[in-house]
């Protein structure tokens, strides 16, 4: 019940764009920040994309900058990854993540989603 559900993942060609997206259920995410972290075969898990509670304010790790936009929609419970110019090194499984909030608010994540990017 308590979970992330993460949705629009698959696969692209270079340059393409997608569109992910992480409902949550079961808790409210509209008061903390929410993250994106992606990990490659072999690779140790990278934070992508940050968002604050409001939406104001967002960070990106600078191999997406320029590329990816996160945004959120608190009415929804709902924080989305837009791509686009997607290349062959942004393959991986993508994981919504909602970060530690105060006593109550606990470290969670979605099962992932797989983003392959391949001619």
């Amino acid at each position: 019940q308590v979970q992330l559900v993460e949705s629009g993942g698959g696969l692209v060609q270079p340059g393409g764009s997608l569109r992910l997206s992480c409902g949550a259920s079961g808790f409210p995410i509209s008061s903390r920040p929410m993250t994106w972290y992606r990990q490659a075969p072999g690779k140790e898990r990278e934070l992508v994309a940050r968002i604050s509670g409001t939406g104001v304010f967002t960070n990106y790790a600078d191999s997406v900058k320029g590329r990816f936009t996160i945004s959120r929609d608190n009415s929804k419970n709902t924080v989305y990854l837009q791509m686009n110019s997607l290349k062959p090194e942004d393959t991986a499984v993508y994981y919504c993540n909602a970060p530690h909030y105060g006593v109550g608010a606990p470290e969670m994540w979605g099962q992932g989603t797989q983003v392959t990017v391949s001619s």
